[in-house]
C-alpha cells in the first residue's frame, strides 16, 4: 500500500491522516477525532473515551468500528504506533455515535479534506500550491522554496532513471546514500544525525547551498544514467557514486574560496533563527528584543 502521512488541523487541534494511493482515501486517527469532538484535555483521555466507545458499539454490532483497522503512526515522542484508523464513510459513522455540538463542522471539514486531494490529483499544480503553502507556513524563503521545489523534480528524473535501470525497493535508499556520502562524505543517516534530526526529512533541513550540490550529485547521476544506460544495482551504484563526485568537486572548489565547509549541522530550525538574526542585525534590533516568531518553528516529519 502506497501511503503518505500527513498532518491536518481542524481549529486548533491536530489530526493524524494517511492518503491510500492505491485506494484513493484518506484514512484519520479515531483518537485525535475522539480528541477534537470531545474536547479532551489530552490524548489519553481521548484514548480511554474511543476504548469505551469501541466496547459499547462493538456490544452494539456496529460493522464500523469491526471493520476499523490500524497503521502505524507518528506520536508526539517521534515514534510510530499502531493507531486505530477509519476511512472518511467509517468515520462518519462513528461520528454519529459522538454526541459533540463540532459533529456537523467536522464533518464538513472532512469532506473538504478529501476533495482537495482528488482536485490534487486530477490537477498536480494544486498539490505544488500548497507545498508552497506550507514551506511560507514554517517559515522558508521564497529562493529556498524555489529550490527545494526544483531539487523535486530532479528527484523523480533520477528515480524514473533507477526504475528503467532496474532498481527495486530498498536499492533505492542504497543508491541514494551512495551518491550523498559521494559529495558530503555522510550517509543519509550520518547527515541526519549531524543536523540532530530524527523522523524529519533531511532535504527539508538543508541549507540552499547543500540543496543545490545535492541537487547537481542527482541531476549528474541521472545524465550518467541516460548516456551509459546502467542495468541492475551493481552499474547504477556505480553511476551514483560518480554523479556524487561532480558535485563534491564543485563542494571543494566551493570551499577553497568560502574557507569553511558548506555541509552544515544546522538544522531548519537553527537555519530560520540565523537568518533572524542577520535581518535583526541589519535593521539594529539586539536580539533579546525580538521574541520568537515564525522562523522559529520546527519542521513537521514528512
Amino acid at each position: 500500500m502506497s501511503q503518505k502521512e500527513q498532518l491536518k488541523l481542524f481549529e486548533d487541534k491536530k489530526v493524524r491522516t494517511v492518503w491510500d494511493d492505491e485506494q484513493e482515501k484518506w484514512y484519520f486517527s479515531i483518537v485525535d477525532v475522539c480528541n477534537v469532538l470531545t474536547d479532551s484535555k489530552d490524548y489519553q483521555t481521548a484514548r480511554k473515551y474511543w476504548n469505551k466507545l469501541k466496547e459499547r458499539l462493538k456490544k452494539e454490532g456496529n460493522e464500523s468500528v469491526t471493520n476499523c483497522h490500524q497503521l502505524k503512526l507518528e506520536a508526539s515522542d517521534g515514534k510510530k504506533y499502531k493507531t486505530d484508523v477509519a476511512d472518511t464513510e467509517q468515520l462518519f459513522r462513528l461520528i454519529q455515535s459522538i454526541p459533540s455540538p463540532k459533529a456537523e463542522p467536522f464533518k464538513r471539514w472532512m469532506a473538504q479534506v478529501a476533495a482537495e486531494r482528488l482536485e490534487q490529483l486530477q490537477d498536480p499544480e494544486l498539490s505544488i500550491e500548497q507545498a508552497v503553502a506550507d514551506y511560507r507556513r514554517l517559515g522558508y524563503s521564497e529562493n529556498w522554496i524555489n529550490q527545494r521545489l526544483k531539487s523535486i523534480e530532479v528527484r523523480k528524473l533520477l528515480t524514473d532513471e533507477w526504475k528503467r535501470g532496474g532498481v527495486q525497493g530498498q536499492q533505492y535508499a542504497s543508491l541514494t546514500d551512495i551518491i550523498t556520502a559521494a559529495w558530503s562524505g555522510h550517509t543519509t543517516k550520518e547527515y541526519k544525525h549531524l543536523k540532530g534530526l530524527h523522523k524529519e526529512n533531511l532535504r527539508d533541513n538543508m541549507t540552499n547551498v547543500e540543496l543545490l550540490l545535492n541537487s547537481l550529485a542527482e541531476a549528474s547521476a541521472t545524465e550518467i544514467s541516460k548516456n551509459e544506460n546502467p542495468k541492475g544495482y551493481g552499474q547504477n551504484a556505480d553511476v551514483a557514486r560518480r554523479g556524487g563526485n561532480v558535485a563534491k568537486a564543485a563542494r571543494t572548489q566551493l570551499e577553497s574560496q568560502l574557507g569553511h565547509s558548506v555541509v552544515s549541522p544546522l538544522n531548519a530550525k537553527d537555519y530560520f533563527n540565523s537568518l533572524a538574526n542577520e535581518e535583526r542585525k541589519q535593521i539594529g534590533v539586539p536580539d533579546d528584543d525580538v521574541s520568537s516568531g515564525p522562523l522559529s518553528e520546527p519542521v513537521s516529519p514528512q
